[in-house]
């Protein structure tokens, strides 16, 4: 982990853990005199300990929402993500005409310059077809110059997971737009090979 990672950069390590496992680690990794330690007791204001109810990977997303850990993770990343899926899905909840997912109504959307925060999976980045590359980058810039916010998820990350079930991207819209509830991928292709020629 050491070679792999400069903690000098590393805002916030946290360590979660059931049971007492995450305060033995820190025991041990604060006590051992291996000097590939070293970097690790050299930065130990950056590790935060805290409760989780397993060691699974969906723990990451649990220990994330916990109010406790919100305040001191603030300005991270990972935090940054699970409070817009958040904000997504409270907004899907109360305001469903101004929260959308799938490409056709977040590409129609973004025709408008109506997209107020973008969510996208990485793995949209990363997909083998360069059109659909395109598509997404393209997307992303877009947002970008008309003022919008991008937040591009992690697919090894819980909140990435669950985005990826969404189809793989979501918008927050800054004003309503109802009509964007019929679209289909259909709709959103055809526009998009009329736009190509």
């Amino acid at each position: 982990m050491v070679r792999h990672i400069d903690f000098a950069v590393v805002k916030c390590v946290l360590v979660a853990s059931p049971g007492f496992v995450k305060d033995k680690l820190m025991e041990y990794i604060l006590s051992t005199e291996r000097p590939e330690f070293k970097p690790l007791q050299e930065q130990k204001s950056s590790f935060v300990l805290c409760h989780s109810s397993s060691g699974h990977k969906h723990a990451v997303t649990e220990v994330l929402s916990d109010q406790n850990m919100t305040s001191r993770l603030a300005d991270t990343k990972a935090a940054g993500e699970v409070r817009a899926l958040t904000d997504f899905y409270t907004m899907l909840n109360s305001e469903p005409a101004r929260a959308f997912y799938g490409p056709a109504q977040c590409l129609a959307a973004n025709e408008n310059e109506a997209i107020d925060v973008l969510l996208v999976t990485d793995t949209l980045f990363r997909s083998t077809d360069i059109a659909e590359r395109r598509k997404y980058v393209r997307l992303v810039e877009n947002v970008r110059g008309y003022g919008g916010t991008v937040h591009i998820f992690s697919s090894l990350h819980g909140s990435g997971e669950k985005l990826g079930l969404l189809s793989g991207v979501a918008a927050l819209l800054r004003f309503p737009m109802p009509e964007l509830e019929d679209l289909t991928l259909d709709d959103s292709d055809s526009d998009s090979d009329d736009n190509n020629k």
